[in-house]
């Protein structure tokens, strides 16, 4: 389960598509960018092979609901 997870945009002044966020997964905290087209980058902590797919996904349900939902 992913806990504590907090999105911010990547420009404080313009529009523009691209967000950092945040999260605490088994007790490891991930950081990364979220790109405007899905992709994720990830920031010092790369998760695991095994949990990369799945973390990756529920980024993206995230992202849906607390970017694009709310526009």
């Amino acid at each position: 389960m992913i806990n504590h997870f907090e999105w911010k945009s990547l420009y404080e002044t313009e529009k523009i598509p691209g967000w950092k966020f945040s999260f605490y997964f088994e007790k490891k905290r991930y950081k990364g960018v979220y790109h405007k087209d899905g992709s994720i980058t990830w920031i010092e902590t790369q998760p695991s092979d095994y949990a990369k797919a799945e973390l990756e996904s529920r980024v993206h349900e995230l992202m849906l609901y607390h970017v694009y939902d709310n526009q």
